[in-house]
């Protein structure tokens, strides 16, 4: 029996004048999984996200969101979708409940007070319920912001970008919570920037110049690669970026830490780049399977 979608689009299309954004994206996303959107800034994620929830129509390609066509039934697809912008969208000059309850009124909710008390529960926000959103930390703001997203109980929620700017607590909480509402069967597709919260997702997605050109679990999309990392370890490894940038085999060389990252997909070629190298006192080179973010360096630089 093939499993329930609540995204399925096929040849997702948008331009703006000459400017192709989004090229032709197909996107199947299964009930209840959380997938992650990457791509860097100007690859079409937003404008992805934007033509899923129906504030934006494709101009070509076909399918549907949450059951709901996304050519004819954008006016469904939004009462039923959340909906977490970049920015925060709310009101600054509103208290948390105040917010929570003019959302409620939007959607024209029933029983808008029961409903509004159990998401200042279920989020813990009942000790702030009373303070001006525009004095709240990013975190804060961030947790407000998720609970207006889905007060009105929706069927999918987007988030794009949601935990930018928020420190690393904050954003562990954040994804304590979205697992959360995955495991109650809220279906989540969460555009982001970090790579260990890619790895948080059940699969992920690529998009680059508007071109969706990986998919898969983590361990999928780091296996269909190709690629071949070998970190160097040792004090002041950083001198040998340079020369080991323009040696055959060699596709890319980036800092982590105190390490080098050194990656390319001819192993044989880059173990003869290294050689050279490896005979130096204190300085230690292995193979080891490369991160996301080697694999994801990798993809951009090879575009066209």
């Amino acid at each position: 029996m093939a499993e329930a979608l609540a995204i399925d689009v096929r040849g997702l299309t948008k331009r703006f004048g000459q400017k192709l954004a989004v090229d032709h994206v197909d996107i199947a996303v299964p009930e209840g999984e959380v997938w992650g959107f990457l791509g860097p800034n100007g690859s079409g994620k937003t404008t992805t996200i934007r033509m899923l929830c129906g504030l934006l129509r494709p101009d070509d390609g076909q399918g549907t969101c949450i059951g709901y066509d996304v050519l004819t039934e954008a006016e469904e697809i939004k009462r039923n979708v959340g909906y977490m912008t970049q920015r925060f969208s709310f009101w600054e000059d509103l208290s948390i409940r105040e917010n929570l309850e003019f959302v409620a009124r939007v959607y024209e909710l029933s029983d808008r007070r029961t409903r509004v008390n159990d998401m200042l529960e279920r989020l813990g926000l009942q000790h702030r319920q009373n303070q001006l959103a525009g004095e709240l930390s990013g975190g804060w703001k961030q947790r407000m912001a998720l609970g207006a997203c889905i007060l009105h109980d929706p069927k999918l929620l987007l988030l794009d970008e949601p935990t930018a700017g928020v420190d690393p607590q904050a954003r562990r909480d954040f994804w304590e919570q979205i697992h959360g509402l995955s495991e109650q069967g809220l279906t989540v597709l969460v555009s982001t920037h970090y790579m260990d919260e890619a790895e948080r997702c059940d699969r992920i997605v690529y998009i680059l110049n508007g071109k969706l050109i990986a998919r898969g679990t983590v361990h999928d999309v780091i296996g269909q690669s190709g690629l071949v990392t070998f970190l160097i370890q040792g004090e002041g490894v950083r001198r040998l970026a340079d020369s080991l940038r323009h040696k055959p085999g060699v596709e890319y060389v980036a800092f982590f830490g105190a390490m080098l990252h050194v990656s390319g997909h001819d192993r044989d070629a880059l173990a003869r780049a290294l050689a050279a190298y490896s005979g130096e006192a204190g300085i230690l080179i292995a193979e080891a399977p490369p991160s996301l973010e080697d694999v994801f360096i990798q993809l951009q630089e090879q575009a066209p």
